[in-house]
């Protein structure tokens, strides 16, 4: 009869660098099936593992920090009705030297070596963990203040000369302190994303000029029926629209190059940029575009969205796009060239802030001073892919598709 159940790192992370980031259990506890149980964080997500079976978490093999490979052990629970584990997991133990009250097991094996390792009790930490648990990267946290603040105070006691003395560099030309910011296997998938589309792909850019008079006119009319059906109709979703116009009219942007062909895509599969705050980027992909209603696309991308900001993301969401989006204007950018996301597409979208301009119409054969809500679009394509005249036809298609929105 089996008396334990493993918990495993999800196969489907194979060739995706994992993380444990934090235990939601600690040994002892009892577990339901299907109960949230560690944090593994990949290249791109923030996942959670639930228990594979009901029981007691009777050891943690994989404390935070450490590398989660497919398919390797993160722990294990001692099935309902099974006899008591008597040993230990060693690695367990070795964290949490000292701890002979027992209050320790209030905390993860991670958080109790910090505490150990900074000489911070954890009970004093603010917790930012699920059911306000503490984290490892809440001591960590909580070390940085700390070290910080000590050498703020050591600085500001120094005496610092007015001048510095012939032949020397004064003080105030160097940093006065600096703090270490580990990266992230997020932030390092991102940095050698960037680094081989950079060395890859001949980046050209150009960019047009879009009026969104007709995409507010239609939203104004539209949102409040969308809202009714629990749907958020965002301008994301008109630039997606947008976008499968222009690719009808250009299929060769919606492609992928190879040494000795282009393959170009039936379906339109396009990934919009979503920032994490300070954590990083993240691509989920919106499949099959050219197939969906505005309605549908909006409801897609909300569903996305939401569960991008809560970290529901799985990898399956940014799989198998061809093309991607870089809203960068939310963050008030008016003009970028964003490098191509996801090698080996073959083009990026940039579109910049939305904003009110004062620009020139023709009225009546007459030229007229109008204030009109525009924004700059560009499009970064891969040279070895693409040329200019299909750059620039597929961008005047996109520009028609916003500056003609029509029920």
């Amino acid at each position: 009869m089996v008396e334990f159940a493993e918990v495993l790192v999800p196969l489907e992370q194979e060739g995706t660098k994992a993380v444990v980031r934090n235990w939601l259990k600690q040994p002892g506890e009892t577990v339901a099936l299907d109960d949230p149980l560690v944090e593994i964080e990949t290249d791109k997500v923030t996942q959670e593992i639930s228990a594979p079976a009901a029981g007691i978490l009777e050891d943690i093999l994989m404390v935070s920090g450490m590398d989660a490979t497919p398919g390797a052990v993160l722990g294990r629970i001692r099935l309902k009705g099974a006899a008591a584990h008597t040993e230990i997991s060693q690695e367990t133990r070795s964290l949490a030297p000292g701890d002979t009250t027992g209050t320790g097991n209030r905390f993860s094996p991670a958080v109790r070596s910090a505490g150990v390792k900074y000489g911070i009790d954890p009970v004093h930490v603010v917790g930012t963990g699920t059911g306000g648990r503490v984290t490892r990267a809440d001591m960590d946290a909580a070390f940085e203040t700390k070290h910080r603040t000590r050498s703020d105070q050591a600085t500001s006691s120094e005496t610092i000369p007015d001048a510095a003395k012939p032949g020397t560099i004064a003080r105030d030309e160097f940093p006065r302190g600096s703090r270490k910011i580990t990266h992230t296997p997020m932030r390092l998938s991102i940095a050698r994303h960037m680094l081989e589309s950079a060395t890859t792909a001949p980046h050209v850019t150009a960019i047009f000029e879009a009026d969104f008079t007709a995409v507010i006119r239609h939203r104004e009319k539209s949102k409040a029926v969308f809202a009714a059906e629990g749907v958020n109709l965002s301008y994301t979703a008109y630039i997606i629209a947008a976008c499968v116009a222009a690719m009808r009219a250009v299929p060769e942007i919606n492609s992928r190059w190879h040494d000795d062909y282009l393959e170009v895509f039936d379906d339109i599969n396009i990934g919009v940029g979503m920032a994490l705050s300070d954590k990083g980027l993240v691509v989920p992909v919106i499949r099959q575009a050219q197939a969906l209603s505005l309605s549908a696309i909006a409801a897609r991308l909300q569903d996305l969205t939401n569960r991008g900001r809560a970290g529901g993301l799985t990898n399956a969401d940014m799989r198998d796009g061809t093309f991607t989006i870089s809203n960068h204007g939310v963050s008030g950018s008016l003009v970028a060239a964003p490098i191509i996301i996801n090698q080996p597409q073959s083009a990026i979208l940039g579109v910049g802030k939305l904003e009110k301009r004062v620009i020139v119409r023709e009225v009546d054969g007459l030229d007229t001073i109008q204030i009109r809500p525009m924004a700059y679009v560009s499009l970064t394509i891969d040279h070895r892919a693409l040329d200019a005249h299909q750059t620039n036809a597929w961008l005047t298609r996109f520009v028609e598709a916003l500056e003609s929105w029509h029920e």
